[in-house]
């Protein structure tokens, strides 16, 4: 007689998947489709990394104390404002866990990040996909699909895929029409990259909004991402509450001490970001001048609406020792990476017709 199986949920197998760039089949292929920093760790934050592997028998701090008095330091907020967790990714479920159960309606664009609608399926509450206009958020078109069982809003500024950003003056008055009891989660894991001055500042918006809370990660500018380290920057309230749902002992010593150290060399690593956004910069007018259409982004990447020929353009980048990220039959994601590879894509993209 066969063993039963045990039983799951039956709507896992309609679980959206979360689809993570590829990992590079050689070094010989250049790998543009995880959005990740080109440039290893500087040598104080692998000095500060290699000092806390002699404490790696005893659990880290839980409330990683020392990141959060660094991090109150350098943002100019309270400390019990800021909640750190694994990477901002790990902060966005603990947010909805805490804010969204069954029958409850969490908001964001669409196309947007892509954990959105697995980590709302995973709370039970119900993932409303607002669909993006010309690339952007549509904050218009959010605001009116409010109703009385929004709980949640996701605005992903920088938007991850598409690299393009919201406006102050929108977001203001987008953030005026949403009721005081809707939690508005600012998404901001690309912040750092941000060179048009009309994009707001998270953290500006919320330090006058008890409704908004800001995300950030050290996974990107910072070159953390295999630590997984980020953080909420909340009033009191939904910090509170993010604390209650984090897993203890979340981030590790090592994820703690990297932050630290980056917190400390930020003018040297910011020197870093600002060659991507140069490069960005080149990589754009390129791709223009070879006739794609491409968004302003104010993220480490750029995005061609490639459309029913994704699939294929993408195979010709790998083919030529370049990967990207193809999104079904929408667009590319294309990570900016050091200059060499960015030569190297651009040829790629500059000879390929569909």
């Amino acid at each position: 007689m066969p063993t039963p199986a045990p039983r799951l949920r039956a709507d896992v197998s309609g679980l959206p998947r979360y689809v993570p760039g590829r990992a590079a089949p050689s070094d010989l292929v250049d790998k543009l489709s995880s959005n990740e920093n080109p440039y290893p760790p500087l040598p104080s934050v692998l000095a500060a990394m290699r000092e806390e592997l002699g404490r790696v028998n005893r659990y880290p701090d839980p409330a990683s104390s020392e990141l959060v008095t660094d991090l109150s330091a350098a943002l100019a907020v309270p400390p019990e404002h800021l909640v750190p967790g694994t990477g901002s990714l790990g902060v966005t479920k603990d947010l909805l866990r805490a804010a969204a159960g069954e029958g409850d309606e969490v908001m964001f664009a669409w196309r947007s990040f892509e954990a959105y609608p697995k980590l709302i399926w995973a709370t039970g509450a119900t993932p409303v996909p607002i669909p993006l206009r010309d690339e952007r958020h549509d904050l218009r078109a959010m605001a009116d699909a409010v109703t009385d069982r929004t709980r949640l809003i996701f605005v992903c500024n920088p938007n991850n895929p598409t690299g393009t950003a919201v406006h102050r003056t929108e977001l203001e008055h987008f953030l005026d029409r949403v009721p005081g009891h809707v939690l508005v989660v600012l998404d901001e894991a690309y912040r750092e990259f941000v060179d048009d001055t009309d994009v707001p500042d998270g953290i500006a918006c919320y330090r006058d909004r008890p409704n908004v809370a800001v995300l950030r990660t050290f996974s990107k500018a910072y070159g953390l991402a295999r630590l997984r380290v980020g953080y909420a920057v909340a009033h009191p309230p939904v910090a509170a509450a993010l604390r209650a749902c984090a897993v203890p002992f979340g981030v590790n010593g090592l994820a703690q001490a990297a932050a630290r150290a980056c917190l400390n060399a930020e003018p040297e690593l910011l020197e870093r970001v600002q060659t991507l956004m140069s490069e960005r910069a080149k990589v754009t007018r390129a791709l223009r001048d070879a006739g794609w259409n491409v968004p302003d982004s104010q993220a480490n990447f750029v995005w061609l609406r490639t459309g029913p020929h994704t699939a294929a353009f993408a195979d010709a980048c790998e083919a030529a020792g370049v990967m990207v990220r193809p999104f079904g039959d929408e667009g590319t994601r294309i990570t900016i990476g050091t200059p060499e590879e960015n030569d190297r894509l651009l040829k790629t993209a500059g000879d390929w017709r569909p």
